[in-house]
């Protein structure tokens, strides 16, 4: 157990704040032994998805729980279990080495393989919960080990049951996959089709990983470079009637179906409209190629990336009638 360690290079804002305390846990005995944890704590994976306001006051546990290993097998899936604290790119780049098909299109998604269940992970088309077996985590309650299925997980966008009914219950130890070995490949979202036809590789598995490592590199920040979070705001879902209000307004905007009553929209789009792309107020702004980026140029507070957020928030819900939602969690 370490007392006042300093956050900053363990979460991808790299912001200069502290933990009261923190520790680390390889296995579930570890944990297990900690229980049960003080009301101020946190369940830390890859820290790609928090920005803080201010120092943490409470306990900081960092998942390592290590290992990733073939369960099951037939023809056409392969089964994999897949430790909490693995990092969630490195566990795509291993999935493509032994031909298993269904992560390739979340490539470099930063974070841990823990916290993908919470978030629902998912980019160019493909969420997690379209590989999703089950998992296994511990209850802080009881420190029992429980298995959740797939049905038990309440997916949503961006959502899940632990960040609802759920939040603060488990600690994710494992995290069972369903891969294919027959590919089905998935280029129809974004630029990955584009990318493709470029650099006329063969269709595989691998060429639409690295499709989209290249999309990503090219617009997104890395977080090793310029603090940042990944997409900070969640693409709204509205009801198809204020989407055609919005398209007689604005022709262009992009839509894309959710089901028969809504539609999808592009928050960077909206967010870019209102010309804040490229802002930046102190080391506080926002990316220059990525609208829906807000980053930290070096010794921005968290403050102050969360005013800005408040202030885009604000300026999109006059324009549009559209509350943008984080999809970071923010400690105030």
């Amino acid at each position: 157990m370490e007392e006042h360690i300093s956050l900053q290079e363990l979460h991808t804002f790299g912001l200069a704040v502290k933990a009261t305390r923190y520790t680390l846990v390889e296995t579930e005995a570890q944990l297990q032994e900690l229980l049960p944890l003080p009301a101020a704590h946190l369940i830390l994976g890859g820290g790609s998805n928090l920005l803080f306001t201010k120092d943490f006051e409470g306990l900081v546990v960092h998942n390592k729980i290590k290992g990733i290993e073939l369960v099951e097998e037939d023809d056409k899936t392969a089964l994999i279990r897949v430790g909490g604290g693995e990092v969630w790119h490195l566990l795509v780049c291993w999935c493509i080495e032994q031909g298993y098909a269904g992560l390739e299109n979340l490539s470099l998604i930063p974070g841990s393989v823990g916290a993908a269940p919470i978030q629902n992970i998912g980019a160019y088309g493909v969420e997690l919960k379209d590989v999703f077996d089950r998992l296994e985590a511990v209850n802080l309650s009881t420190g029992k080990v429980e298995t959740l299925a797939f049905e038990d997980c309440a997916f949503g966008y961006r959502d899940s049951i632990f960040k609802r009914k759920a939040k603060g219950t488990y600690f994710i130890t494992r995290v069972f996959l369903r891969l294919s070995k027959e590919a089905v490949f998935n280029t129809s979202y974004g630029a990955i089709q584009q990318v493709l036809e470029a650099s006329q590789t063969p269709l595989s598995i691998r060429s639409i990983s690295n499709a989209v490592i290249q999309i990503r590199t090219e617009k997104l920040p890395d977080p090793k470079k310029i603090g940042n979070s990944g997409s900070f705001f969640k693409n709204p879902i509205v009801e198809n009637h204020l989407v055609t209000l919005l398209q007689e307004k604005y022709p262009s905007i992009p839509v894309y179906r959710v089901d028969d009553k809504h539609r999808k929209l592009a928050a960077g789009w909206l967010i870019d409209q209102l010309g804040w792309k490229g802002y930046r107020k102190g080391d506080a702004g926002v990316h220059k190629q990525q609208a829906l980026v807000l980053v930290n140029y070096g010794n921005a507070k968290g403050s102050e990336i969360w005013e800005l957020a408040q202030e885009i928030q604000a300026s999109v819900q006059e324009k549009f009638g559209i509350l943008l939602e984080p999809e970071v969690n923010v400690f105030l």
